[in-house]
């Protein structure tokens, strides 16, 4: 079984989590303790894919 470790979208650093080859995750928080930012993925066949999360836009009034 092939297993991989996630790598952060960001900073490219190693991430504290591992995935498999069957590993399929959605919507996941993947925190980077080396950029300390947090991005949610999705994985599926070790692939990886980011999440692109629409801005929180102001009230106007």
């Amino acid at each position: 079984m092939l297993i991989e470790w996630i790598h952060c979208p960001i900073c490219g650093g190693k991430t504290r989590n591992k995935i498999r080859g069957d590993t399929e995750l959605r919507n996941y928080p993947l925190y980077c303790p080396k950029c300390k930012k947090e991005s949610l993925i999705d994985v599926k066949r070790l692939q990886v894919t980011v999440i692109k999360e629409p801005d929180a836009k102001t009230q106007s009034r």
